[in-house]
């Protein structure tokens, strides 16, 4: 293989220890970049803030040449351009690029940075592939939750602390209002001031109305399938779970009722 060929391999790679060792990497510089703004949220040394800014100039360094490297090895660079995960990470990026200027309200787009794990959650993982559809279902559905929460709070605290810094102090007095939001629980003891943020209240409300029946909806449905299957062991691949009437395995297409060798002829 070239080196562009290499390098594209390995970026999206997760079987080999290589390609797995790079996502991983990867995955732990998304935790410790989004760790490190809800930690400068809080009070904390001048001296403890000004290395946080020095490690995250490093990490925000590294998502960039990242970001080149998938761009130099995407076959269509427009389709890459225009795709989920390119404008995830661009989103991440974009602050640090344009750092040089007074454009503090970009600011906010660096909460997306989390988002960057969603290439980590479908279908297979660093981890290793889930091969349970209930498990896979699940983990999206506390991913989904998870991201909701963690970058509308970013966004919310981002907007109104600077404005209400006695409701919206730290980024856990976001979570607060994001969770509350989400589940309409509405408990009103926190309210956004200014119009960015009663907007980014509506979309909360919106995405939570949308996105989490949804997911619940798949889960159910899937929960209904399972019901309706039985322990087959399929000779071949030895997958157990199969619909009660069928005939072949889903996954390697082998009978599942063998005739005995007496009967073959």
């Amino acid at each position: 293989m070239s080196l562009r060929e290499k390098i594209a391999f390995y970026l999206e790679d997760i079987e080999s220890p290589l390609g797995r060792g790079i996502n991983l990497f990867i995955t732990g510089l998304v935790l410790v970049s989004s760790a490190i703004f809800v930690v400068e949220t809080y009070r904390i040394p001048v001296s403890l803030r000004q290395q946080l800014n020095v490690l995250e100039d490093g990490i925000l360094v590294i998502f960039v040449i990242e970001y080149l490297l998938r761009f130099w090895v995407a076959e269509q660079r427009i389709k890459y351009l225009l795709g989920l995960y390119s404008i995830v990470d661009l989103l991440a990026i974009v602050p640090f690029l344009l750092g040089s200027t007074n454009i503090g309200f970009l600011r906010i787009f660096r909460w997306f940075r989390i988002l960057r794990l969603i290439r980590f959650v479908e279908g297979g993982t660093i981890f290793g592939y889930i091969s349970s559809e209930d498990s896979v279902i699940l983990t999206r559905i506390f991913f989904t939750l998870f991201s909701i929460i963690f970058v509308y709070s970013g966004l919310i605290y981002q907007v109104e602390h600077p404005l209400n810094s006695q409701e919206f102090g730290t980024f856990l007095d976001a979570v607060y209002f994001s969770v509350s939001t989400i589940t309409t629980a509405g408990l009103g003891d926190i309210t956004p001031n200014s119009q960015m943020g009663r907007l980014l209240t509506v979309l909360m409300l919106l995405t939570g109305v949308v996105l989490i029946p949804w997911q619940l909806g798949d889960l159910i449905k899937r929960l209904v399938k399972t019901a309706d299957q039985v322990q087959i062991s399929c000779p071949a691949c030895g997958l157990s779970s199969h619909d009660s009437n069928a005939q072949f395995c889903k996954v390697c297409g082998a009978s599942l009722h063998p005739l005995p060798e007496s009967h073959r002829q």
